[in-house]
């Protein structure tokens, strides 16, 4: 009983000190993808939790509004810099990027920088929600003040409908929005209310990036 002791408490000191190692190792950015995605010195691809902006084009995609000035703002705050990565429940998405949140070594956490400065929206991915509360906030800072992607705003009622588990939002006539089932269906009048309240649109009823409101 005392070697299995021993072993479990050398284990978790183990596993303790692994964490430790990770949380303050720190990685040069060697380039810049785009708005949310980063290449470290290592070779090892990351995707920034928490947030979504626009696409650059490429060979089936023709650029989306704001691509180019969100790969550009990425670019000023981290490329060549040493940043250290913060990970949640899950550590890899399906294209095996690493996914995490990102901080600078003057503290400045990136995945908020970019949302409240308006080259992203919030996309909420479960479980990996541990600054959920946050990103919102930035996101409303952003939305509140017109930055980036906020600033050619039209009020127009163009009503759409939110998935509550998904925290997805369709045009209401999308048949995945119809199938959504009635204890998880919320109806928003306007796409800003949606975006304010933490929904993002689900790509297959709107594949292409827009301008909020238009």
């Amino acid at each position: 009983m005392k070697h299995y002791i021993v072993l479990t408490v050398i284990c978790l000191l183990f596993i303790l000190s692994q964490q430790a190692c990770i949380a303050d190792t720190w990685h040069r950015v060697r380039w810049v993808i785009d708005g949310d995605t980063i290449v470290l010195d290592n070779g090892l691809k990351v995707r920034y939790i928490g947030i979504n902006t626009p696409e650059l084009e490429h060979a089936d995609h023709m650029e989306e509004p704001y691509g180019e000035a969100a790969k550009q703002f990425n670019a000023a705050l981290v490329n060549r810099k040493k940043v250290r990565l913060e990970f949640d429940k899950e550590r890899f998405d399906p294209y095996k990027r690493q996914l995490a949140y990102v901080f600078l070594k003057n503290g400045i956490f990136v995945n908020v920088e970019i949302l409240s400065n308006g080259y992203a929206y919030l996309l909420r991915q479960r479980p990996n929600l541990k600054y959920d509360s946050l990103l919102l906030q930035s996101q409303r800072s952003a939305m509140s003040a017109k930055r980036g992607i906020w600033q050619n705003w039209k009020a127009a009622t163009n009503a759409v409908v939110g998935n509550k588990n998904s925290h997805r939002f369709h045009l209401r006539t999308c048949p995945y929005g119809k199938r959504i089932k009635p204890k998880n269906r919320i109806v928003f009048q306007k796409k800003w209310d949606a975006y304010w309240e933490g929904y993002a649109p689900a790509k297959r009823c709107m594949p292409v990036f827009e301008i909020p409101g238009n």
